[in-house]
């Protein structure tokens, strides 16, 4: 399932053997998910945790704090073979969204162009 909003696309994508949504943002640079998700959705998380290159993010009102990065397999369905990503997300600390958003970096990482 999928859906545009703005300059987003937000749609469910399995991770880890289980649906999440994923919000694929082309405003954003960095690909981000909450602490508060992986905390309820992915026990034992943190020995996954890595050190973030970036410590400090902006948000449009608020300065949010980075606690490290984490690498997660994302698997687009296709019809001709699943698309297999191996995606590193910014795990920020005080972030309000539900699920993953996939920031711009992707494209550049594995030079997809839209």
């Amino acid at each position: 399932m999928a859906y545009i909003h703005g300059t987003a696309t937000k749609m469910t994508f399995p991770i880890e053997n289980s649906q999440h949504p994923l919000t694929i943002d082309s405003g954003a640079h960095f690909s981000i998910v909450a602490r508060k998700y992986l905390d309820n959705h992915f026990p034992n998380w943190e020995k996954q945790l890595l050190p973030t290159k970036a410590k400090s993010f902006k948000s449009a009102s608020e300065k949010i704090t980075s606690i490290g990065d984490i690498i997660k397999e994302i698997i687009i369905p296709h019809r001709k073979g699943n698309i297999r990503l191996n995606q590193e997300f910014v795990v920020l600390e005080d972030a309000h969204i539900q699920g993953f958003l996939l920031g711009t970096d992707y494209q550049n990482m594995y030079v997809i162009d839209i």
